[in-house]
């Protein structure tokens, strides 16, 4: 593989942060329901997971009724997620060997996440990679989710090698069709909470499974 330049999500990609789902629908569903083993429903959990915190929370709120206001719960929601990314969250394995490589070989590398910049910036720093990134892109400052490819053209642009050498690090199905469509390399990356996974090995350039790392891609 030429690798000049990655885009890498954040959330089930670099670090093993997915299950802050879980833990923010235990938390909002015991707060609001009295009922701390609250689920969506499959298309809503899954749906989330690419939009925006707030977006999520307005269609959360919504179905299902939780909060004062969409507001409201999206003003709760964000403090659970201020409190896993700063205290909580963990890289995952051999991700930072792979960062390391990349740095070495003069890759040059940024974020593209759904998630908001300051949260991206509690959970670089607290795993102790955000030296490694020349720029963090959000969907939520461009007012764009994954399902559009806002994010990846900006990114691309941002680090300004030809997009055919510009892979995209991505768990999510959503991203992944995206990056596809526009013509981007993609890594595919297992994730145990996240949807799709044998269609992103089906339409992925290269696949991380389940057991690997991103380490493979060096071998």
């Amino acid at each position: 593989m030429e690798l000049k330049a990655a885009i890498f999500d954040m959330d089930g990609t670099l670090v093993d942060s997915l299950k802050v789902w879980n833990v923010l629908w235990a938390k909002v569903g015991a707060e609001y329901l009295n009922d701390p083993h609250f689920l969506p429903r499959a298309e809503d959990d899954k749906k989330v997971r690419t939009l925006t915190l707030k977006d999520a929370m307005a269609l959360i709120h919504a179905n299902y009724g939780l909060g004062e206001s969409a507001d409201d719960l999206f003003m709760r929601a964000t403090q659970v997620m201020i409190d896993f990314y700063n205290e909580e969250v963990e890289l995952k394995d051999g991700v930072l060997d792979f960062l390391e490589y990349c740095r070495s070989q003069g890759v040059k590398m940024c974020i593209a996440s759904a998630t908001a910049p300051d949260l991206i910036e509690l959970a670089l720093v607290h795993c102790g990679i955000e030296t490694y990134f020349s720029k963090i892109f959000s969907c939520g400052t461009i007012g764009k989710g994954k399902s559009e490819p806002d994010v990846f053209l900006l990114a691309a642009d941002f680090l300004g090698e030809d997009i055919t050498n510009t892979w995209v690090f991505e768990d999510s199905l959503v991203a992944i069709e995206t990056a596809v469509k526009i013509g981007m390399p993609t890594v595919g990356i297992y994730d145990r909470f996240n949807f799709g996974q044998e269609k992103i090995r089906e339409i992925a350039t290269k696949y991380i499974d389940r057991g690997e790392t991103l380490m493979k891609l060096v071998k």
